[in-house]
């Protein structure tokens, strides 16, 4: 069989497994049937459910859980958000950086704990050794700081949005600093605002979170 043939019965594959999760064939958190029982029924080989099975895992459907099967890990996919995403504007963008990020960033001064501020130091004493240098090391460094900024507020949901929209974040960053040299102040802003998380100031961590989106 050549690949092409290959890839596309895992696409119809995992085209029918999405179908049959948008039916709501299996609760979320469900263990789906094994592989042998999904190529029955679906008239597959095993290997081809297998493949599609990696497919809906790296979409966030589906999580393979070693030596114990696949569960269904949400009957909404994450692909279609993500793909959402990657067609807004930068004006788009920027707008749903003041909603989610700024305000996140507020919540996220009133509610820290002393392990996410050592965290935060961590992540911004990384980000700063490449600023000047790496761009490609920078803005995954950064990416970890902003994160951890999100996941400081303590609310789950906040934090998965904001995996999902980083992708989006990250062009941005690389976008605004792919000239040379980058404004210091700019990175001073990222100190900035953990100072105000750490002295819980929420209104000066958003003022701050705000500057640094505009920047």
């Amino acid at each position: 069989m050549n690949l092409l043939v290959k890839r596309s019965l895992v696409e119809q594959a995992v085209d029918q497994l999405r179908g049959r999760i948008a039916e709501g064939a299996w609760a979320v958190g469900q263990r789906l049937p094994t592989e042998p029982e999904l190529a029955a029924e679906l008239g597959i080989s095993r290997n081809t459910v297998r493949e599609a099975m990696r497919v809906l895992a790296f979409s966030g459907l589906v999580e393979i859980r070693q030596g114990d099967g696949s569960y269904l890990r949400t009957a909404l996919d994450p692909l279609q958000a993500v793909q959402a995403l990657s067609r807004c504007t930068a004006e788009q963008a920027r707008e749903t950086r003041h909603i989610l990020e700024a305000e996140a960033i507020g919540l996220a001064a009133l509610r820290r704990t002393e392990e996410d501020l050592e965290g935060l130091r961590q992540a911004l004493r990384a980000s700063g050794a490449h600023y000047h240098d790496d761009l490609d090391a920078y803005v995954e460094c950064d990416m970890v700081f902003h994160q951890r900024l999100i996941d400081a507020a303590h609310n789950p949901a906040l934090s998965e949005l904001y995996r999902y929209f980083s992708g989006v974040v990250a062009a941005t960053v690389q976008r605004n600093l792919s000239h040379v040299p980058r404004c210091q102040s700019v990175f001073d802003l990222h100190g900035q605002i953990l100072e105000a998380i750490e002295q819980r100031d929420a209104e000066r961590a958003k003022r701050l979170s705000r500057t640094l989106i505009e920047s």
